[in-house]
Formats: C-alpha cells, structure tokens, sequence
C-alpha cells in the first residue's frame, strides 16, 4: 500500500462541467442584451474560476464594462449556476472506476480547484463524488488560487498527506505550472479544456482516459524518493 496524496483539479478533469458553466454564462449574457457564446469558444474559458470566465468572455464583447456592471453579472452567473450546477455535468468515463482503484492502493484523494469551495462541494455532492475526497480546497478556501503553488500544498496539508509524497491530475497549463511550482509530479488528462494541447505541455504522464490514470500515479509514485 503506498501514502500518497492524489490531487485533483476539477472543472474539466474530474467532472465535464462546460454545459453548465456555458449555460449559465450564457443566461447572464442574454439579460444583458449580449450575444450568447458558442460551446466551443465557451470552453476554452474554463480554468480560472468563475469571474475569470465571465471577464474573458466580456473580452470578446466590443463595448467597455464598469466594474460594478461586471460584478452584477457576476453575482446573477453565481445564483443561476449555483441551481443549475449539475443539470448536464456528469463525471468523465471511468472515473469512479480509477477512484476505487486508487483509494485500494491506500491513496489519499483531494480537490484542488479555482472554483469557489461552496460551489465546488455543491456539485460533488450532486454527483456523489464528496464522500471520496479528505479535501475540497478552492480559490477561496485559503485566499489564493491556481498557479500559486501554496494553494496545492495547502490543499495536501489540509487532506493529511505529505506534499514531498503527492501527485498532481488536471486538464490544463494552470496546473501543470502549479504542479511543477510546488514540487509535485503531474498527470495531465487530454480530454479537458486546454486551450493547447497538454501533451505540449510536458506533464510527467499523459492518459487519454481514466482507465490509465492508476498505472500512471502509481509509476510516478515509484519513481518519487
């Protein structure tokens, strides 16, 4: 049995949250007068929490936002997607599979993730997916977020492990360089939200489903002095 820590991101690697996420976004450009954005370019936003979204995509808007007006829309985005925050998210294929497998290796699971705690623990609870992390730290719990490395070592402190014995998963540059900040070795999934290929990225390991994602930490794992 090995003590490892594995950390995960969760917009994008744990969970496919885009639908919602777009659809909320959406519904607030909407009552704006705004043109809706379309699912592609919608998911190449996800990543940095949930303002960082809604800016980048005002961004693509050609007329200038007051911050006041930004932060209504951001407040009506939380309210709406807070009751919407799992009408289409579903876990990715073969997640509770590699969960398993890798809690009967002894690991310790945890979520580091730029969304806001509350929402986050909101949708695992949704989706059942609570009760298997010892940790759920997002861009608020300890005031910093993604790629400040500290958030990542909190995160492991904080579900009891060893971040000299961690391993990190996510979908997306932000992680890798968080990862690589905070000493942990990273595993990236290729079927996130990366606006560039994360194979360019140079993670330790690279899997295309989570049916590889056991073999890959427990390999990083070994290779970890």
């Amino acid at each position: 049995m090995v003590e490892l820590t594995v950390v995960f991101d969760l917009d994008g690697t744990l969970v496919d949250t885009a639908p919602d996420l777009i659809d909320a976004l959406n519904v607030v450009f909407v009552r704006q007068g705004l043109t809706p954005v379309n699912y592609a370019a919608g998911r190449s936003l996800i990543g940095g929490g949930a303002r960082r979204m809604l800016e980048n995509a005002l961004k693509l808007e050609s007329r200038p936002f007051s911050a006041g007006a930004v932060d209504r829309m951001f407040d009506e985005f939380i309210a709406y997607y807070a009751d919407h925050i799992a009408d289409r998210s579903r876990p990715f294929p073969g997640l509770d599979t590699a969960l398993d497998r890798l809690a009967g290796e002894g690991c310790r699971l945890a979520v580091c993730t730029n969304k806001l705690e509350g929402l986050s623990r909101r949708l695992l609870d949704a989706l059942d997916l609570s009760r298997r992390f010892a940790a759920v730290c997002g861009q608020d719990t300890f005031g910093i977020q993604k790629p400040d490395p500290a958030i990542l070592s909190r995160t492991i402190e904080a579900a009891g492990g060893d971040p000299g014995r961690a391993v990190m998963v996510g979908d997306s540059g932000i992680d890798i360089a968080t990862a690589r900040a905070a000493g942990v070795p990273v595993v990236a999934v290729d079927f996130g939200y990366s606006e560039t290929p994360v194979a360019d990225l140079g993670p330790d390991r690279l899997i295309g489903h989570f049916d590889e994602l056991a073999v890959a930490v427990l390999e990083l794992a070994a290779r970890t002095p």
